[in-house]
């Protein structure tokens, strides 16, 4: 009797859009009844006139073992005696139209490798994990002023055996945590990993919400190599699609016949620059699914967080469309109310069930206050790619440094709204592909200008406000663009303005991650300060980066112009003596040497609105950071 109580409640709240573990009550799941095992299958179809379960096991043939309707909102029921893990089934629909439809499990935790596109039964009870250190340890960081750098990777084009081969999730880890560690990454980012049919979506259409796609391996596979990278000190972010799913038969358009979990408008449904259907987010049981689903990649798999694709398509009725292809709002308006509602309940529910996680959204717009709370008016993630400075810097960093003096608002104007959201600095793989060019390639001047410039936006983009993201192969220059159908082009390693890119990102990142002031306060306005924005003639930038500790502080100079200037003067907050620390023309990552090497000592003179300044040279292409090195006695005293 208690099952059934709570059967009956599970299901209410299902209806309700308030069952936030709905993937525990739908879906194929190990039972018994009467002392027999099996499986029990629920499904959603309130539209359907009959339901079945078909697979290998009775020959795909519906009329033996249908499914009952338990209620008049369409949840249907099956037990199937002796079905075992690996079983391979499917729902056979009858519509309200007299047509039959083959239907992959929308609650499915593993499918077919592609292109069979049946669901498969995988309990989820079978992984030991052996993270507990870093769940424990998660719970006690704050985020917000830790280092965080993102390596984002999308596996099957990482390394790969041939093409349309890969290894499996186990194999990747052995591979990927050695490298992005060694590297000084803090986090791992994955391209979308549920299943979907098509290879050259990336993930990002996807038919299998709760099933980790079968290129790679099983369930557990996957949970090993999220464990490894957690004993390794790495965390894992997934990308993930809420907004909207693709057309293929088997999944879930139309899926009892009629629009169930897509908008019956067409008008509010179609995504015609992708040829994919957006979620109803009017209809509570669609609630319930996605946030489930949310909660079922951090939950069951303890990923460290979403980062949630396409949010402006969300929230705009008309994204992506011409005029007369979209409706106005019930308010006159082209906000999708629905959608902004499912975010912020979507959150809240979230952060309610995993407080500790990052729910980073990719918002190509100004709406405002997308990683605030709910309670203020916010959407509620805890993250906002900033869009803004990504398409700025790639401009300017693509411009003629002879040029480049025209666009300097490039380089400053992002610090007019820096912390007005917590950001990422995102260089993703959208921005190397499709003939975008590499990043290396992006960069303008010959083949030494390519490298210094790359090396000088990456140390201006490790110097700048914001937690940050790069695109696999970034971190060695290649050349090519994303080519999504090959691997890697590691054999450039072997030559060395590539191996000393890599060795350049390595201690790059070893000085981010030991400076505080690169990272404490990335969202506070106390954690930056001008020096010098205004010199655009000679396209150098000066700034301070800030620590909690008044004397724990970085100066940043960059040159975005290959011209060598010595004795030029910065103006720095403090007296004392200060020592350049690294800088990105070194001569063993590939730079020209003009380096900074004894102290720099302060004159007493203003420069800069700072009352005292020193004189240093300032590399071409480059980016100095600079450390005071000596404290005066009365600062000494003070600490």
């Amino acid at each position: 009797m208690a099952n059934e109580t709570t059967l009956e409640h599970d299901i209410y709240l299902f209806h309700q859009g308030n069952l936030r573990y709905s993937y525990q009550l739908l879906g194929a799941h190990p039972d018994v009844q009467d002392g027999v095992e099996g499986i029990r299958f629920a499904v959603w179809a309130p539209n359907a006139v009959q339901v079945s379960v078909v697979g290998i096991f009775n020959d795909w043939d519906g009329r033996q073992n249908p499914m009952e309707k338990v209620n008049e909102n369409g949840i249907w029921l099956a037990f199937i005696p002796n079905l075992e893990k690996g079983t391979i089934y499917k729902y056979e629909i009858l519509t309200a139209h007299g047509h039959l439809r083959l239907k992959a499990d929308p609650y499915a935790f593993s499918s077919e490798l592609r292109p069979d596109t049946a669901s498969v039964v995988y309990p989820l009870d079978n992984y030991t994990w052996n993270d507990s250190e870093w769940m424990n340890e998660r719970k006690a960081k704050n985020i917000y002023e830790s280092p965080v750098s993102i390596y984002e990777l999308h596996l099957g084009s990482w390394k790969y055996i041939e093409p349309e081969v890969y290894y499996n999730y186990r194999e990747y880890a052995d591979m990927v945590i050695p490298y992005v560690k060694d590297l000084g990454y803090t986090h791992i980012e994955l391209l979308p990993i549920m299943e979907h049919p098509f290879d050259r979506s990336w993930g990002y259409q996807t038919t299998g919400y709760f099933a980790v796609t079968s290129r790679y391996g099983s369930p557990d596979d996957f949970k090993y190599f999220v464990d490894q990278c957690h004993q390794h000190g790495l965390g894992v972010i997934l990308d993930w699609v809420p907004g909207h799913f693709c057309k293929d038969e088997h999944g879930l358009r139309r899926f009892d016949g009629e629009a169930l979990y897509e908008y019956q408008n067409p008008s509010k449904a179609e995504k015609t620059q992708w040829g994919t259907l957006t979620f109803d987010f009017g209809r509570s049981e669609v609630h319930s699914f996605l946030i489930s689903n949310a909660i079922y990649w951090l939950k069951e798999y303890h990923l460290d967080g979403l980062r949630v694709d396409a949010v402006a398509s969300m929230l705009y009725l008309d994204f992506g469309k011409n005029e007369g292809e979209w409706e106005l709002n019930e308010y006159g308006g082209r906000e999708n109310i629905e959608a902004v509602s499912f975010i912020k309940k979507m959150n809240e529910a979230v952060f309610e069930e995993v407080p500790d996680t990052l729910m980073m959204a990719e918002e190509s717009t100004s709406w405002p206050l997308v990683s605030s709370p709910t309670y203020i008016g916010g959407l509620g993630f805890n993250y906002k790619w900033n869009m803004g400075w990504m398409n700025d810097m790639l401009k300017y960093m693509e411009t003629d440094p002879i040029h480049r003096k025209y666009n300097h608002n490039l380089i400053t104007f992002s610090l007019f709204y820096a912390f007005s959201e917590n950001f990422v600095l995102p260089i993703s793989h959208d921005e190397v592909v499709h003939g975008k060019k590499s990043l290396l390639n992006k960069m303008p001047g010959d083949y030494w200008q390519k490298f210094a410039n790359l090396r000088a936006f990456l140390g201006f983009m490790y110097a700048h406000p914001g937690k940050k993201l790069l695109f696999m192969g970034g971190e060695f220059g290649q050349f090519d663009e994303w080519k999504d159908l090959e691997d890697l082009d590691w054999e450039l390693l072997e030559y060395d303005s590539h191996s000393a890119i890599k060795d350049y990102m390595k201690e790059l990142h070893k000085l981010y991650l030991d400076s505080a002031p690169l990272w404490e306060l990335d969202h506070k306005e106390e954690g930056f300060s001008w020096i010098d924005a205004q010199n655009y003639d000679q396209s150098i930038v000066s700034f301070a980066r800030n620590s909690r500790t008044s004397n724990d502080q970085l100066i940043i100079v960059c040159n975005f112009t290959p011209q060598v200037y010595h004795d030029y003067k910065v103006g720095v907050p403090k007296h004392g003596s200060y020592q350049e620390i690294f800088s990105s023309d070194a001569e063993r990552f590939g730079g020209s040497g003009q380096v900074n090497g004894g102290p720099l000592g302060t004159i007493p003179e203003p420069w800069q609105g700072q009352d005292q300044h020193i004189t240093m040279t300032i590399p071409p292409l480059g980016v100095s950071f600079l450390k005071r090195t000596s404290v005066s006695k009365e600062e000494n005293h003070e600490k």
